[in-house]
């Protein structure tokens, strides 16, 4: 099969990727604002009930790798139908509400079907949109990213007031089905076949590696780090990941070609999206816990006083792709990561049990008009730095980034919050539950406030040349 790169509706074909990558996205954080019905429900504690969460994310960050070998073995349709299909099997799943392990079972399926279409998506994106139009692309790409792990808790807080927790994933199977008979017909090939060889041990190693890693981070908020189940998988996920680095180097044909890094701008903005990623999923896991544990706000309240934080990024993500043309990467990642900072310390000074909750949404305003000018340009700078025949292996490289940054936001979250509710009942044995549950929540933001500042250092150093040349 030769290569075909023409997309026959390009806008319509995107829009459908978009649609599909946005419910699986939404599906990563639907279930925050449901975890303490969850935990009811089903008589569990937190750190079990956070594996709903890192167990997705931790599916993403084991097949994202292994989708850019799939890319170069199926065509755009059969990838597009098994992801629908899959996703549509793994909602239904957790959709029927049996019990804890069914509908983590249900959650795992449906996270293998968005860990295919994901990458799909941002390689469809690159492929069929020239690179003087990517900026606005990538802005609307930058929106699904962002927006549908952070709107999660807003939409789902609506759904489990009104209907129940179940009704989230009745509706994204439908949304899924919907997909499946519509969007299909309009999906053309445009993807080049070239059946790679498979090389099995770099599937294992990526594998053990990510799935120790993330393993590891998520049982540090049951376990002590001295507990076998923590340092273990910690171990051997690191040894596996340095020898699944080494592998790729010296194969001719790697499974993700790191040479990517060889780009300073894509590894510098491979970076700065990472930190962005985890400090959307970070917030998107603590806040909603505050605002219901510590404020006492029902679900649905709870989810629409998110909603202003996200409506500014979903005003701001195109805005942004546009201005991107014209000015590039550095002043909006600069200027960004300054707002981020400042979100992060109002959460830092302000969270207690009784704190104004116009201050909190108008912190989380903030954070999310910072993080919307981090993203999109961050992304696009680094991909426009590679040619063109490294972009499906740049997209699978930062995709698995990004779901590592997920998961490991989600997963030191908890852990931190975990240990702050802790240290707060040594020296206030007689605490509310409240007051116990705000002092793990403020703990956990003195790691997010670390990380801003780590990506606005980063961010100074962008170059400001956009480099457009391509190799054709």
């Amino acid at each position: 099969m030769g290569t075909q790169l023409e997309a026959k509706n390009p806008k319509s074909m995107a829009f459908i990727l978009m649609l599909g990558a946005f419910i699986g996205l939404f599906g990563e954080t639907a279930l925050n604002m449901a975890l303490t019905n969850v935990m009811e429900d089903f008589s569990i504690p937190a750190p079990t009930a956070q594996w709903l969460t890192t167990g997705y994310l931790l599916v993403l960050a084991i097949l994202v790798p292994i989708s850019a070998l799939l890319m170069k073995w199926f065509s755009t349709r059969q990838l597009v139908l098994g992801a629908l299909v899959i996703s549509l099997a793994g909602a239904a799943l957790a959709a029927l509400d049996i019990n804890f392990a069914v509908l983590l079972i249900g959650r795992l399926v449906q996270a293998v079907g968005t860990g295919l279409l994901l990458p799909v998506m941002l390689n469809v994106v690159l492929i069929i949109f020239p690179v003087q139009k990517r900026g606005v692309v990538m802005g609307i790409v930058g929106l699904v990213i962002t927006t549908a792990p952070a709107i999660g808790p807003t939409l789902s807080g609506v759904i489990i007031s009104t209907l129940g927790w179940s009704y989230i994933f009745w509706i994204s199977a439908l949304l899924y089905l919907l997909l499946l008979v519509i969007g299909l017909p309009k999906i053309t090939n445009v993807s080049e076949i070239t059946k790679p060889k498979i090389d099995v041990l770099s599937i294992l190693l990526s594998t053990v590696g990510f799935g120790g890693f993330i393993f590891a981070l998520a049982t540090m908020a049951e376990e002590p780090f001295s507990s076998v189940k923590v340092w273990l998988p910690l171990i051997v996920g690191i040894i596996a990941l340095i020898l699944f680095c080494i592998r790729q180097m010296k194969m001719a044909q790697p499974m993700i070609n790191l040479r990517v890094f060889k780009f300073s701008m894509f590894t510098l903005g491979t970076l700065i999206m990472f930190l962005s990623i985890l400090i959307i999923l970070s917030t998107s896991i603590l806040l909603p816990m505050y605002l219901k544990g510590a404020l006492l706000f029902s679900a649905a309240i709870a989810g629409v006083l998110l909603l202003p934080g996200n409506a500014v990024n979903v005003v701001m993500s195109p805005l942004v792709g546009k201005l991107f043309d014209k000015f590039g990467a550095r002043y909006f990642a600069i200027m960004g990561f300054i707002f981020v900072l400042i979100g992060n310390m109002i959460f830092l000074t302000t969270i207690s049990a009784t704190t104004p909750v116009w201050q909190i949404v108008v912190a989380f305003m903030i954070l999310f008009f910072g993080l919307t000018m981090t993203t999109m340009p961050a992304q696009t700078n680094a991909l426009n730095q590679l040619p063109r025949e490294l972009y499906a292996d740049g997209s699978a490289a930062m995709n698995t980034l990004n779901q590592v940054a997920g998961a490991a936001g989600t997963a030191i979250a908890i852990t931190l919050f975990t240990s702050g509710q802790t240290g707060y009942l040594v020296n206030f044995p007689n605490a509310a539950q409240p007051e116990i549950l705000a002092a793990g929540v403020k703990y956990a933001f003195y790691f997010i406030t670390g990380i801003s500042a780590v990506g606005f250092i980063g961010s100074l150093f962008i170059k400001k040349k956009q480099l457009t040349e391509k190799a054709h």
